[in-house]
């Protein structure tokens, strides 16, 4: 299987710079292990939407979109659950 390579909208690294440093490092390996594996256990599709999915690590989650055909993962959306689906 060919390994996928991750991009962060600029929007997603503001919203990262703006948690705990502890909840960072763990989104941060989340983040880079879905370049091995893009649909692990766990993940969700978002309804209305084509190609956008969710992870999650404990309250925080991260909303990124799967370009199978050029394999690429971008995380769209970084933050706490009561805020990220806004």
């Amino acid at each position: 299987m060919s390994r996928y390579s991750l991009r962060w909208k600029r929007s997603a690294l503001k919203e990262l710079k703006k948690l705990p440093k502890t909840t960072v490092v763990k989104l941060v390996a989340l983040a880079e292990s879905l370049e091995l594996e893009p649909f692990p256990s766990g993940c969700k599709k978002l309804s209305g939407t084509e190609h956008t999915y969710r992870v999650r690590s404990g309250d925080y989650r991260i909303v990124y979109q799967v370009q199978s055909g050029q394999l690429i993962i971008e995380v769209v959306k970084v933050g706490h659950r009561k805020d990220v689906y806004r």
